[in-house]
């Protein structure tokens, strides 16, 4: 990612926001600002409802309106890059963009740090982690799991199984990232998790309103490393099977966390930390 705009460029306290469609429930703009009260720091930070149909017109505009960046969400992650000028090899590897910087001249450079969050929140509490001890098993085969993908392979995972409701997507997801993934079948999924040292819900199921996780977790092998994006509930109930398995869990608040301090550090121009306070002020 490009280094931070510099001060001297910027008239005015830097302006960020969050883009997505809807966006209120968003935890970002209280993580950000408390970070920007935590170190002194000029800046605003704020939610941005935007419709599909004016994604290209509101990016054109925001940096004349004195934004430095953006972060990306659902529904924009994919289309923010045909609309970027510049878009790093992780976020073209992945297929989606969460995090934006405008340069001074209005071009739109687009990067994903949402791998580099995953990896960061497994590294943060699960410091004793060896991504090639065993083979890797992925639940889900979403944008989501795109991201998981490329961090983990990048980690060093010799093996990574992934199996999703609809199959083809994670032939697809095969075909991108190569001969180290082995699709399982859903109805296999059981299976896909024998010997497997670390394993990842990368779907939405056991988020609060969403369906639960069905998945037989009997072939858990005791002190694996399990962790699922959802953080709404912090423990999930896939989690909360897995450590009475003896598996050591990780719950996903950490992922967002942390995929936000790349972006903070290229706008503000402050490395965040992140830490309890910052679990506390993101859980609201």
């Amino acid at each position: 990612m490009q280094d931070a705009v510099p001060a001297s460029q910027i008239s005015h306290a830097p302006l960020v926001g969050v883009i997505g469609m809807p966006i209120a429930h968003s935890r970002s703009p209280r993580l950000h600002a408390h970070w920007l009260a935590r170190y002194g720091l000029p800046g605003h930070y704020m939610p941005l409802p935007v419709m599909p149909e004016h994604l290209a017109e509101v990016l054109r505009i925001l940096p004349r309106a004195g934004f430095v960046g953006a972060n990306v969400t659902i529904p924009h992650k994919e289309a923010v890059l045909t609309l970027a000028d510049t878009v790093t090899d992780r976020a073209a590897l992945i297929g989606a963009a969460n995090t934006l910087i405008f340069r001074p001249d209005g071009k739109i450079h687009a990067d994903n740090t949402d791998g580099y969050g995953f990896i960061a929140n497994l590294r943060q509490h699960a410091p004793d982690w060896q991504p090639d001890r065993g083979p890797a098993a992925l639940i889900g085969a979403g944008g989501a799991a795109r991201a998981v993908v490329a961090s983990l392979l990048d980690s060093g995972v010799r093996e990574l199984r992934i199996a999703n409701r609809t199959r083809l997507r994670a032939e697809q997801i095969k075909a991108e990232f190569g001969a180290r993934l082995v699709v399982y079948d859903w109805a296999q999924v059981g299976h896909m998790l024998e010997g497997a040292t670390t394993v990842v819900n990368a779907t939405s199921l056991g988020m609060e309103g969403k369906q639960p996780l069905r998945v037989p977790l009997d072939a858990l092998l005791p002190g694996a490393l399990v962790t699922d994006l959802v953080y709404t509930p912090l423990m999930t109930p896939f989690l909360a099977e897995a450590q009475a398995r003896g598996c050591q869990v990780v719950d996903g608040l950490g992922m967002l966390l942390h995929q936000a301090a790349p972006g903070f550090e290229r706008w503000f121009g402050q490395r965040p930390e992140v830490d309890d306070e910052a679990r506390r002020i993101a859980l609201g």
